[in-house]
């Protein structure tokens, strides 16, 4: 079997995680948003954060199997979701500043993030740690 193709349930997991995820992350940014209390890109940034809690529990345990010490592993993937953020909130600014709804724009960052943060927490938030 091909590398590729043992990454295939990992990353179908990710995403299955992602999708809890993200449904977290949008209810706060449309929350947040359609209440007038914060601006989208800052919405999407906060929405971003709660997510990151959802999804490093998720894939902690459902995709990673991750067994090794919570806390380190937590920080690692608390620094990855704010890249993530950081990529959603800048898609989002874009997006409104070209005109797209920052819904539209919110599917972008999430796409665009989406395999950055795999990489990352494959290998650096979830990896095997000699010495860990």
């Amino acid at each position: 079997m091909s590398p590729s193709a043992l990454l295939r349930p990992r990353f179908m997991r990710y995403v299955a995680v992602g999708c809890a995820a993200t449904a977290a992350h949008y209810l706060l940014l449309v929350v947040l948003v359609e209440s007038a209390t914060s601006a989208a890109p800052t919405a999407a940034l906060a929405g971003a954060m709660l997510g990151a809690q959802v999804g490093f529990f998720g894939n902690r345990r459902f995709t990673f199997s991750h067994q090794g010490r919570m806390l380190p592993a937590w920080w690692r993937f608390q620094a990855t979701a704010v890249v993530g953020g950081l990529i959603s909130a800048a898609c989002v600014a874009l997006g409104g500043r070209l005109g797209l709804h920052y819904l539209l724009a919110q599917v972008v960052g999430t796409l665009v993030a989406l395999g950055l943060t795999f990489a990352i927490n494959r290998h650096w938030s979830f990896g095997q740690r000699k010495g860990l």
